[in-house]
């Protein structure tokens, strides 16, 4: 027990004389199991006027001579349920023990502990818990540590978290929509940064938000600035862009598993002959290297061509068309354009994954109105790319990859979302702290996540959560003697958490430094919405017809078509069709030509 001194004074950790009273106490423990127990006290002064001493969510302490046991005080109530005032109103507080703090002889500190040697008896003195002894409580014990705000229940107390633990090991932060998971996420990853300057960040980002709230670290890609070879792709993820998210026709997914090895070795030998093609060759479909969309058309027709292909026309047929109309849709131009014909995996990668980073280690992915099909294949391509750079560096390359609306990518449900950016996150979740790559997890409903997923995540920031199904997710995370802190998560302010698991001490109730106005996600926006409100309030609605197309202009330049006055007609004198110049970005990868007054692209 401590003397309890003014406030401005330093607080003394001596033991209090046997001769001090004992009306400094709060209460006196009355009943106790294994894993709780239950205080007598008093909530006024007997003048009939509260004194507030005891409230939901406070740490006291239990004086038990050489240690102190530590409480977390989840329910208070008055046996009658009637208030006097004409006398003291006796009150039963229930706590949950959560562990005890003894002091070092060594080092004069005390020092905190979460198993409970011995148990608090009838009658032992329960005190608010000192400062000092909260302090112990969230001690890291010298683990490389970074301060993201302050505790709930004393916000002199800066909150710490073992930063090394909990990227090593995954991480999760949950809460509903509009509660600041966002902003929390921005604080960390600003945080992190500054503690592990190696740390390479890539963040799926499905609202277009992160980049503003890191302006001086982060990289934006888009669909009009990503360079994703489509010879990256596995064949199942091919498959999906190609099926655009339907389900696929075995046959013509047969097809280009014998198919796409033969395009790749004629990319490596143009020179073989048709019989050198269709010799054994140890790359498969999956294997990563370029290939010509060109030369698989041509095979397709070869094939076509053949006597004993006869019945199976209609499938290759099938194939072509929806092949070339993949090539040919604009929103693709990130997989087919003809620059990405060549080997550019160094490149690509290097720009992705940021090595070297340049100052800027955070890639940001945003994908606000991408089709969904694009998105899955994407987030598999890259998630997979993630874990083989950190397996193939030998651990010298430390990544961090952020899915933002976790359960679209990984839902609880196998028969919704993408199979293989399941898999490819899920891998990272089980194996990849082993080899350096990182996952945060960002969702407003872990009840829909892929629990198996979930489990791997060792650090949780619990935000508030209305939820049953998603309460009762995150309960079941949570150590049994910190079970009831998540009681409070449906009644909990903004920017304030519970952070539980390997990244902290102890469970705890933690609020979240503010950021600048100008830091936080989605503050570009934000500020631009202002702006047409201040000022002009019309609406283009040309402009966002034109993004809502997603097709670019035709160039004017005489480059591309040369314009042919609307009232000269075919043989006519004077009369010359338009003379078309390809250029190579035209060239899609396979031969097309541009299209002109509505005739169909030709092959040469």
């Amino acid at each position: 027990m401590y003397v309890e001194r003014n406030a401005g004074e330093a607080i003394s950790q001596e033991r209090r004389h046997p001769g001090q009273p004992d009306d400094r106490a709060l209460g006196r423990i009355v009943q106790c199991d294994g894993a709780r127990a239950t205080v007598a006290a008093f909530a006024d002064g007997g003048n009939g006027v509260a004194n507030g001493l005891w409230t939901v969510g406070r740490l006291i302490s239990v004086n038990l001579g050489p240690t102190r046991t530590v409480g977390l005080v989840y329910a208070i109530a008055k046996a009658d349920r009637v208030w006097a005032f004409d006398q003291q109103n006796a009150i039963e507080v229930s706590i949950e023990l959560i562990g005890e703090v003894r002091d070092d002889p060594a080092r004069g500190t005390p020092l905190f502990d979460r198993g409970i040697t011995t148990y608090p008896h009838i009658g032992a003195v329960a005190h608010r818990i000192r400062a000092r002894d909260l302090q112990a409580i969230y001690d890291l014990a010298g683990r490389n540590a970074i301060t993201v705000g302050s505790l709930s229940q004393d916000d002199s107390i800066e909150a710490c978290i073992a930063i090394d633990d909990t990227l090593n090991r995954h991480f999760a932060v949950v809460g509903t929509t509009g509660v600041g998971k966002s902003t929390a996420v921005a604080l960390l990853l600003r945080k992190a940064l500054a503690a592990r300057p190696d740390l390479r960040v890539l963040i799926l980002d499905p609202h277009n938000e992160f980049a503003s709230s890191l302006p001086d670290e982060a990289v934006r890609i888009d669909t009009s600035t990503l360079d994703l070879p489509f010879w990256l792709f596995r064949l199942e993820e091919l498959t999906e862009v190609l099926f655009r998210g339907r389900e696929a026709a075995a046959e013509e997914v047969d097809l280009l598993r014998e198919l796409i090895p033969v395009a790749k070795g004629l990319y490596r030998n143009p020179n073989a002959g048709i019989y050198t093609r269709r010799g054994a060759d140890p790359m498969t479909a999956d294997t990563p290297v370029p290939y010509r969309m060109a030369d698989l058309l041509k095979l397709i027709d070869e094939r076509m061509g053949l006597l004993e292909t006869k019945n199976d026309r209609p499938v290759y047929r099938s194939l072509k068309i929806r092949i070339e109309a993949a090539v040919t849709d604009p929103r693709y131009r990130f997989m087919f354009s003809s620059r990405l014909i060549e080997d550019t995996i160094h490149e690509t990668i290097g720009r992705i994954f940021r090595v070297p980073h340049q100052g800027r280690p955070v890639t940001c992915f945003e994908m606000a109105g991408m089709p969904s099909e694009v998105v899955n294949s994407v987030c598999s391509v890259l998630a997979r790319l993630a874990f083989d750079l950190a397996l193939w560096s030998e651990g010298r390359l430390r990544l961090l990859v952020l899915c933002e609306e976790a359960h679209r990518y990984m839902p609880a449900d196998k028969r919704l979302g993408f199979a293989p950016t399941r898999h490819a996150l899920s891998r990272i979740a089980k194996e990849g702290r082993k080899y350096g790559c990182s996952l945060g997890i960002i969702t407003q409903r872990p009840g829909e996540l892929d629990p198996t997923v979930l489990s791997q995540c060792s650090t949780v920031f619990a935000m508030r959560l209305a939820n049953e199904q998603d309460q009762a997710i995150i309960r079941s995370a949570i150590a049994d003697s910190s079970a009831s802190t998540l009681s409070f998560l449906s009644s909990m302010g903004q920017r304030e958490a519970i952070a539980f698991g390997e990244g902290v001490a102890t469970t705890m109730r933690l609020k979240f430094e503010k950021l600048d106005t100008a830091l936080l996600p989605g503050a570009a926006g934000k500020n631009n919405a202002d702006h047409m409100i201040a000022g002009n309030r019309d609406v283009d609605l040309a402009a966002i017809v034109g993004r809502l197309r997603n097709v670019p202009k035709a160039p004017e330049s005489s480059s591309f078509g040369e314009p042919v006055s609307p009232l000269r007609q075919a043989g006519e004198p004077e009369f010359r069709p338009p003379v078309v110049q390809s250029r190579p970005e035209d060239d899609f990868g396979y031969g097309l030509k541009p299209t002109v007054f509505g005739v169909r692209p030709q092959r040469d």
